[in-house]
């Protein structure tokens, strides 16, 4: 998707755009509690058992997210038995990233696409059924579903397929949105635990906000409309995104010549490799401060500094599914910070930069963790 351009980039975007409507994004922001919760507590046992160690969270928070894309983006078309070998390839994948591109039996960057090559089959299986189930008129449960409704629409009415809806096209744009939520989602968790534990007052503040709008013991979802009242929790999310971009260098090509500066122009078709992460800290307020309030209404460096905020892309091709990352980010702060109380275990150098391929704390983030609430949650989609 990020190597397609003009026309076909537009109609494509239109295509997906029913994925991340309100209404499907309030039907993920379920399915994202429930796997955030259970995995909150499983990482909460896991430290009671050796109470005097600190445990790191950065695989544990990618195995939370692969399980929440997984569920939210194909859900039901899943088996366990697929789930985990689905686990299995995407780790394959994610070695090959970091090695030579060599393609030879053994080496990294072969079983890496090797091991692409089976996720796509895999989802494009998850697309041909998720596309039998919508035109039958069964309701969406998970954005293959959203997607496929649509597209079953269009094939109903005019009696062809539209445009790039090939079974395994599909599984091929799905491995792209897979690719976009996983490690850069996994990041930004990291991220934030780092920086609210040494941040008290940002902490606090969160903690509050949260207080007066969910309560662990009311038993129900945290609904669309309280997660748009979380405005505070909201910024800091914002913050922690501007301030630890994970995709730190995005390579581009210039399409015509762009006038970079008054004095410089990029020639048409010149690979630019610009630097998210630079540019995050220039212009806005004090750039080198963490401070959530840059984006409260007041403010809004978002928006007036919105050249140099480009963690999720800028023009054509801005990320489609922010939103969706950001609720996620927002819903595990909240839930985090609520249920859990978590002390990080600093070492020297704990929070300088890790390259995985994402950025995240050198040291994983590692942390002691107990719980907050009188009880846990009981979260159900009922």
């Amino acid at each position: 998707m990020i190597y397609m351009f003009g026309q076909d980039h537009k109609d494509l975007r239109r295509q997906i755009a029913p994925n991340f409507t309100p209404r499907a994004l309030s039907t993920y922001t379920a399915l994202q509690q429930i796997i955030i919760l259970q995995h909150l507590k499983s990482w909460e046992r896991l430290s009671s058992e050796s109470p005097g160690k600190p445990i790191s969270l950065r695989l544990l928070a990618r195995d939370m997210n692969l399980e929440t894309s997984q569920t939210v983006f194909v859900g039901r078309y899943l088996s366990r038995e697929a789930r985990d070998k689905f686990r299995d390839d995407y780790n394959l994948f994610n070695t090959g990233l970091m090695k030579l591109p060599f393609d030879l039996p053994g080496f990294a960057f072969r079983n890496a696409r090797l091991a692409v090559e089976r996720l796509v089959e895999t989802l494009s299986d998850c697309a041909t059924q998720s596309k039998k189930r919508m035109s039958e008129g069964d309701e969406p449960s998970c954005l293959i579903d959203f997607w496929m409704q649509e597209t079953a629409r269009e094939i109903a009415e005019s009696k062809t397929a539209p445009p790039r809806s090939s079974d395994v096209e599909i599984g091929s744009y799905l491995f792209d949105f897979l690719f976009a939520a996983q490690d850069a989602s996994t990041s930004s968790l990291l991220w934030a635990v780092t920086l609210l534990d040494s941040h008290p007052d940002v902490l606090r503040r969160v903690r509050e906000e949260v207080s007066r709008i969910w309560s662990p013991e009311s038993d129900a979802l945290i609904s669309a409309e309280q997660l748009r009242e979380m405005k505070y929790t909201q910024a800091v999310a914002r913050e922690v995104i501007r301030y630890r971009p994970p995709a730190t260098l995005v390579p581009h090509i210039a399409m015509k010549d762009f006038p970079l500066t008054e004095s410089y122009t990029i020639p048409k078709g010149t690979i630019v490799f610009p630097s998210v992460y630079e540019s995050s800290f220039q212009g806005f307020t004090e750039a080198d401060r963490f401070d959530p309030e840059r984006f409260s209404e007041d403010r809004q460096e978002e928006v007036i500094f919105k050249r140099n905020y480009l963690a999720f892309g800028a023009g054509p091709h801005q990320c489609v599914g922010q939103r969706y990352a950001l609720n996620h980010l927002v819903l595990f702060i909240a839930m985090f910070v609520t249920v859990l109380d978590f002390k990080r275990h600093r070492t020297d150098s704990c929070d300088e930069i890790m390259y995985c391929p994402t950025i995240c704390p050198k040291d994983g983030c590692s942390v002691f963790l107990s719980q907050r609430c009188p009880r846990y949650p009981n979260l159900t989609l009922n």
